[in-house]
């Protein structure tokens, strides 16, 4: 009979390591605590907020989904091709994912430019102070998981495994905070 072995050290140290699952976890519990807000106050006047949702362009979130979906593909590749110990092709790879990352933060400067231009400021109404909040926090993670990247591959031959998958756990939870912030600001209001 055939025993299962259990490698316990990836139950106790996932990827990226249990501190930075402890940060994702907060992190997500703050956007999701704000998500939450939003929707109370949504109920106090729904046609505000969706009279306000009108103004955002669905085809710049659309397009900003693509480009952070995808850059989280080329990561995840990246550190498959780093654990071969492919460091070209994991360096070539967080490249094309840092590169979708610049270009969500392009598109997203060019929405704020045309709220900007259009008077929708962090004070025009309640809908729109929780946008700029929660997409401008949300562009600061990708500044962030941008700078992390960046670190990862210029020193990629010497950089740990454990540091490679931290920096991408970080870049996943900017995916998974757009997943959550599009379909609410962009799509249901």
């Amino acid at each position: 009979m055939k025993t299962l072995k259990i490698n316990y050290k990836n139950f106790y140290y996932p990827p990226g390591g249990i501190l930075m699952w402890i940060i994702i976890f907060l992190e997500l519990f703050t956007f999701g605590m704000a998500l939450v807000a939003l929707a109370f106050s949504s109920r106090e006047n729904p046609e505000l907020f969706h009279e306000s949702s009108l103004h955002l362009n669905r085809t710049f979130g659309t397009i900003n989904t693509i480009f952070l979906l995808a850059s989280g593909f080329f990561v995840a590749n990246a550190v498959h091709n780093y654990k071969e110990n492919y460091f070209n092709k994991a360096s070539f790879q967080f490249k094309i994912g840092m590169m979708g990352g610049l270009l969500f933060i392009a598109l997203k400067s060019v929405e704020y430019y045309t709220k900007i231009e259009a008077g929708f400021l962090l004070d025009t109404n309640t809908f729109f102070t929780f946008y700029w909040l929660l997409t401008g926090f949300h562009v600061l993670h990708v500044m962030v998981g941008l700078v992390i990247l960046f670190i990862i591959n210029r020193n990629i031959t010497k950089t740990s495994i454990e540091d490679v998958e931290a920096a991408a756990t970080f870049w996943h939870m900017c995916d998974l905070i757009w997943l959550l912030l599009f379909p609410v600001l962009y799509l249901i209001f």
